[in-house]
């Protein structure tokens, strides 16, 4: 137990765990983006989709419980690599006079995440709350999950929100891919052009799979400035 915590605690360990988080969240990303797909084939589909999840709740509620642990032992980790990594820099810059060579997107991972955390609170708020815990119009005892959906995607605000925050999600899975195989050791010459050229199609695959649907929805279903 002393190694684990010790390693834990170490550069590499919270690089190891960051990249292992990230890999739970990145796989989920693509099941929830399927999920969410069905939302243009009607409301029959997706209301139907959403029932089918129903009947599984318990393993939804386990999977759910595996995610929320991953996700803020992600930040944890984050936050703590943000904190040692700007020390270091403002060390490096004081001896040598320079800061450290590094991409405006590695260096504002933590900004993009943490807008990301925001947008995820509101989404929570929203979504999932009213999806699961309690919907005041109702809609959730009557099965008209899809009808929730439009009710949302119709406020400018909360899609604006949406489409930003998917935006800087695309930029913070692009880093964050790449960064997970490189600590993972699978980085070499011959591999690492494809490693980061399926990063960027991944990232760009969902901010723009995420993003289409709210504004998809704003403009058929009469959303308003």
């Amino acid at each position: 137990m002393g190694f684990l915590i010790s390693f834990a605690n170490s550069s590499i360990g919270k690089k190891f765990l960051m990249a292992i988080t990230g890999s739970f969240l990145i796989i989920f990303l693509i099941i929830h983006l399927i999920g969410n797909i069905t939302l243009y084939f009607g409301p029959v589909v997706f209301n139907t989709y959403v029932e089918a999840l129903e009947k599984i709740k318990p393993l939804i509620r386990v999977i759910e419980f595996v995610l929320f642990g991953a996700f803020l032992m992600h930040i944890f980790n984050g936050t703590r690599l943000w904190i040692e990594n700007k020390v270091a820099r403002d060390k490096d810059y004081k001896i040598s006079g320079s800061s450290e060579k590094v991409t405006l997107v590695s260096r504002t991972m933590f900004l993009t995440g943490s807008i990301v955390f925001i947008f995820l609170v509101v989404h929570l708020g929203t979504f999932f709350w009213r999806f699961n815990v309690y919907d005041p119009a109702g809609l959730a005892d009557k099965h008209l999950y899809f009808d929730m959906v439009v009710y949302f995607f119709r406020i400018w605000w909360y899609v604006a929100l949406y489409v930003i925050a998917c935006i800087l999600l695309g930029f913070h899975l692009n880093h964050g891919f790449q960064s997970a195989f490189q600590t993972f050791g699978w980085n070499h010459n011959k591999y690492t052009p494809l490693i980061k050229m399926i990063g960027t199609i991944y990232a760009v695959i969902m901010a723009v799979g995420f993003a289409s649907i709210p504004i998809y929805f704003f403009f058929t279903y009469g959303g308003k400035l």
